[in-house]
């Protein structure tokens, strides 16, 4: 007879293209790939999957057992989660995508928190400077930070998050601090390219004035990391556009200084992606958007240090 932890094995051979990806897939050897397939073969006497090459192909009883298999999975996990919950406990596997900065910094201990709370849960936290926000792709939830496109997600606000324009006061002694927009667009500026929006567009509000501007720069040094970029502020490299979350420790110590500070750049609030159907949002991820709200009603990062 079959395991679930056979069915689970099962599953993930099924989703890889070769026995080798499957080894990588799970942390272990080839060979074990290999001998775990043979061992569930001899349980069943049954030929589930052919050798092509380097890869594989599923058999027809494969496939109808990697279909079979998955639906098990799911049913088992669902009984499991509703035994769980009529003792209020939450159980199941929780799968979230956030921000490779402020996941690292913010997110990744409050999940080790929670989950030291509740035990029979699981949590998958991906994170990443260029997520796929799409939820069908298996995400409970979605960390982000900024304007979002698509208004088919619904969105709970985590935290306030203002954004600043910055530099080092060794830069602006050396350079001076500019005073409106034309003089900024003189200064050396650095762009974080992330989330494919356009770091070469920053927004600001003049004092009295009713209307964005848009300056378009022209980045004396790029990057797709927030903490090189960080870095290089801090080494005296130019001007950038940070977050609260990222700077505010800075700012507050004088290590780095706002430009500009009496023009106002569009806020870029924290916030939770979620289904828009809210019956689509089991207890654990409800509890756990719950928690992080109250955990950032008092931003660690506002705090004085």
């Amino acid at each position: 007879m079959l395991s679930t932890d056979d069915l689970r094995f099962f599953c993930a051979l099924a989703s890889q293209p070769s026995l080798s990806s499957t080894a990588r897939l799970l942390d272990v050897t080839p060979s074990s790939v290999t001998q775990r397939l043979q061992t569930i073969e001899d349980k069943l006497r049954l030929k589930l999957a052919d050798r092509l090459g380097r890869g594989i192909a599923l058999t027809e009883q494969g496939q109808l057992l990697a279909e079979r298999a998955q639906a098990i999975l799911a049913d088992v996990e669902a009984l499991q989660r509703a035994l769980h919950e009529q003792r209020d406990e939450l159980a199941g596997r929780l799968r979230m995508l956030a921000p490779m900065g402020f996941g690292s910094a913010h997110i990744a201990p409050l999940v080790a928190r929670f989950r030291a709370q509740h035990p029979a849960l699981a949590f998958e936290l991906e994170l990443s400077d260029r997520p796929n926000l799409r939820l069908h792709e298996g995400w409970d939830m979605v960390v982000h930070i900024g304007a979002m496109r698509d208004s088919s997600l619904r969105q709970q606000v985590l935290a306030r998050n203002r954004r600043y324009l910055c530099a080092a006061p060794s830069y602006l002694a050396l350079h001076g601090n500019p005073r409106d927009l034309g003089e900024l667009a003189t200064h050396a500026c650095l762009a974080l390219r992330e989330n494919d929006e356009d770091a070469t567009r920053w927004k600001l509000l003049p004092p009295g004035a009713s209307q964005y501007r848009t300056l378009r720069i022209e980045p004396t040094l790029a990057c797709n990391d927030g903490r090189v970029i960080k870095q290089w502020a801090l080494d005296g490299h130019g001007i950038m556009l940070r977050s609260e979350w990222d700077v505010a420790a800075e700012l507050r110590s004088g290590a780095l200084c706002r430009v500009l500070p009496d023009h106002a750049l569009p806020e870029a609030d924290i916030v939770a992606l979620l289904p828009a159907n809210a019956q689509q949002r089991p207890q654990r991820t409800r509890r756990f958007v719950d928690f992080l709200k109250q955990e950032f009603a008092h931003p660690t990062w506002l705090e004085e240090g």
